[in-house]
């Protein structure tokens, strides 16, 4: 396949846009059959907006049965057709998406040259910015219609912390999950005991960001306190390196390709991946404001199908190869191709002499699970970000919008969850999205 060839036409080696069918026929037969399972789920919802209650249910009359009797009393043929039909003509075609230049953001960039965009009718330009503050104020200012955001920044948006004003921000798609490492300086090879690290001084790519809240857990599960054992500032993720190399810091949790390419330029080593702290943890995010969302909904459903669709084709490991070629141009990442393989593909070589092998190093899931969403309020609030009381539930139910992701991610080929929450573990703690105060209270070292 052609770098630049839309990946859905005819005379590629796809029959279809997912990969998954023998022909287009078989495709929308199977994506109509999504979206009226998509109809049937939120019908259901409504009626045992309970999950307990909705399960117990349909495990009493069985899911055929269930959707028998829901149809002798509501018109389920109707809205079928009403949802086949709600989607009408775009109410904007040119778009500005924002993006910071890491793999992180692989799906909104790879859209551009691989022409997921333009199946959806839109014409986007994907927009190389500087910064996470700069990417904030541009979306906020409506420069950008939509932006590639850490997964923490439209929580932060929305309650109006870090920012002027507070505006009600979505995160309909998480871009990528893990995808991120503690890189030391080569000086510190060492020193690989985080107890040894007291003095250091560290760089992460914001304050409102997965690596710095993953750093923080880290340093404290080693009994660091990472605001008066250490130093951490934010350092956009294109100067780290060059900070490394200066000396300014002793080493960074940052986005790839910059702890790779530390490694490429022999200026630092990869300590460990951030799947080692936490396998599937969401780093960055698709992001647009609730605005967007609700008075353009024909262009927000075709960027977010956009999107969806080229995750999906990005998770697929036999494309990484490809999708690194098309994305280290100049103007996405501006990298070296092998570098961006090495992080995509997941054989790299670690800065100390080793080549590792995980195919996982970075994976592609755009599922906003609540719990993320949770979970991540509840280092706001232990770090001192967030004072007083948080409706953790409320804020991750509107924020993180599920629903819209599980329909396109079913229509993209995926498999999405039944819930919308779950429980997962950090360095060994499990974490219960539904005891987050709980859960807050068993640190000891925290601001709270």
């Amino acid at each position: 396949m052609s770098l630049f060839s839309n990946p859905f036409d005819a005379d590629t080696r796809l029959a279809c846009g997912c990969g998954r069918h023998a022909s287009k026929a078989e495709h929308e037969r199977a994506s109509q059959s999504a979206a009226d399972s998509a109809v049937e789920q939120a019908v259901m919802r409504a009626l045992f907006p309970q999950d307990a209650l909705r399960r117990r249910f349909l495990r009493a009359v069985g899911s055929g049965t269930a959707m028998a009797a829901i149809a002798s009393i509501f018109p389920l043929a109707a809205a079928r057709d009403a949802f086949a039909q709600s989607t009408g003509p775009l109410e904007k075609q040119k778009l500005k998406v924002g993006f910071i230049p890491i793999t992180c953001a692989t799906p909104i960039i790879m859209a551009h040259p691989m022409g997921f965009y333009a199946k959806q009718g839109l014409d986007v330009e994907v927009v190389k910015t500087a910064g996470w503050a700069l990417i904030r104020d541009k979306a906020m200012s409506g420069e950008y219609d939509a932006a590639h955001m850490l997964s923490p920044m439209p929580l932060a948006i929305s309650m109006g912390v870090g920012a002027s004003r507070a505006v009600p921000w979505t995160m309909p798609a998480v871009e990528n999950i893990n995808g991120q490492a503690i890189t030391l300086s080569m000086k510190h090879k060492d020193r690989r005991d985080p107890k040894d690290w007291k003095g250091f001084k560290f760089a992460v790519p914001f304050d409102y960001s997965m690596h710095n809240y993953l750093l923080r857990y880290y340093l404290a599960e080693h009994g660091l306190d990472p605001d008066t054992d250490v130093q951490i500032r934010s350092v956009p993720p294109p100067e780290m390196v060059a900070n490394l190399r200066a000396d300014n810091i002793d080493g960074f949790l940052a986005p790839d390709p910059v702890n790779q390419r530390a490694v490429y330029d022999g200026v630092g080593f990869i300590h460990t991946l951030s799947k080692a702290i936490w396998d599937g943890h969401p780093c960055c995010a698709f992001s647009a404001s609730k605005e967007f969302v609700t008075t353009m909904p024909n262009t927000y459903q075709a960027l977010l199908k956009a999107i969806i669709e080229a995750t999906a084709y990005a998770r697929a490991p036999a494309h990484r190869k490809e999708i690194a070629a098309a994305i280290a141009a100049p103007n996405y990442l501006n990298q070296p191709v092998t570098v961006v393989e090495q992080v995509l593909t997941g054989t790299y070589a670690d800065g100390l002499g080793k080549v590792l092998s995980d195919p996982n190093r970075i994976d592609f899931d755009p599922m906003p699970w609540q719990s993320f969403a949770v979970w991540i309020l509840t280092q706001m609030k232990r770090w001192g970000q967030v004072k007083g009381d948080v409706d953790y539930q409320k804020v991750a139910s509107e924020v993180f919008l599920a629903t819209d992701a599980v329909r396109l991610m079913r229509e993209a080929g995926l498999t999405p969850p039944a819930e919308t929450a779950r429980t997962f573990s950090i360095m060994g703690k499990p974490f219960d999205p539904s005891q987050p105060e709980a859960y807050l209270a068993g640190f000891k070292i925290r601001r709270t």
